[in-house]
């Protein structure tokens, strides 16, 4: 992309570039391509894993998950 194109893509509404961020991630996500993940997300899934067996990290369902992010970041 330009800077000319990433510009307009920033003065996009945010449920536009929602919806493009929901037309990439369907695009991506049915890629041919195996995608490797990396090292350092191999070990914070691990570290995760640690904490939840030791009772230092607790679950959450997907909802309460998302209800408390987007109240983060608005």
């Amino acid at each position: 992309m330009t800077a000319i194109e990433i510009e307009n893509v920033r003065k996009l509404p945010r449920n536009e570039k929602l919806q493009m961020m929901e037309t990439l991630w369907e695009d991506l996500s049915h890629s041919d391509a195996e995608l490797e993940s990396p090292d350092w997300h191999r070990q914070r899934l691990e570290e995760t894993e640690q904490r939840m067996n030791s009772g230092g990290e607790t679950a959450m369902d997907w909802a309460t998950a998302k209800k408390k992010l987007r109240a983060r970041f608005e």
